[in-house]
């Protein structure tokens, strides 16, 4: 490939990604006009963030307003598990696409019964990489990781570890079945972002969920909604 043809692709990412962070911008000023906390959870596929957002929707209930947008490449399986916990959600197929847009998240914002709405949680598509790159015009990121993914998965995909307000490590139940050092992980994820909070769940025994919930109340309560 010639050197003119290799620098013909950077104003086109460049016009792409400028566009969503405009559109991002303009969700985010309607979501503060609504008063409605928004929060970004990405993680590989597998590790376990629809569980998680049943299980917090449910501990939500009655407590505060909640919808979802739900992201997949294809069916609506994920959805329908957060349908059952009577919580609006609007289905996004991607196809071919490995993650959200801000242009999506508008058009589905649009398509939800969103008055008087709390917190609007976003799943994106099980993707490390490129959901990282693409503001949606949450509030914040939130980046999850199961246990048995290994320790280095930080330092693999340091962008959206980098960008994650927290990171949920997830299936610490499975710990005593894994050869899996923890604490490196952790320190693994904090030398990617010192600032991270690190929170360990498990919702099969529902261990570190109530800190999950404090830890979401809080970033509502903190925001200039």
């Amino acid at each position: 490939m010639s050197e003119s043809r290799k620098l013909e692709t950077i104003p086109v990412e460049t016009r792409i990604l400028s566009e969503n962070d405009r559109l991002a911008e303009e969700n985010r000023a309607w979501f503060n006009r609504q008063g409605i906390f928004v929060v970004n959870l990405i993680s590989s596929p597998g590790s376990g963030k629809t569980s998680l957002l049943v299980e917090t929707l449910k501990a939500l209930k009655g407590k505060l307003s909640c919808a979802v947008i739900e992201g997949d490449q294809q069916t609506d399986l994920d959805a329908r598990r957060i349908a059952e916990t009577g919580c609006p959600v609007r289905q996004v197929n991607t196809g071919q696409a490995c993650h959200l847009d801000a242009s999506l998240i508008k058009r589905a914002v649009n398509e939800l019964a969103v008055s008087g709405l709390d917190v609007l949680f976003i799943e994106n598509v099980g993707n490390l990489i490129c959901p990282a790159e693409f503001d949606l015009g949450e509030h914040a990121k939130v980046v999850l990781m199961s246990v048995a993914e290994g320790e280095e998965k930080p330092l693999k995909y340091p962008l959206i570890f980098h960008l994650s307000s927290a990171v949920v490590l997830t299936k610490i139940d499975l710990l005593p079945h894994l050869r899996v050092d923890l604490q490196q992980a952790e320190r693994n994820i904090h030398k990617v972002n010192p600032k991270a909070v690190i929170l360990r769940t498990s919702t099969y025994t529902g261990e570190g969920l109530q800190d999950w919930l404090d830890w979401l109340s809080t970033q509502k309560s903190q925001l200039p909604l």
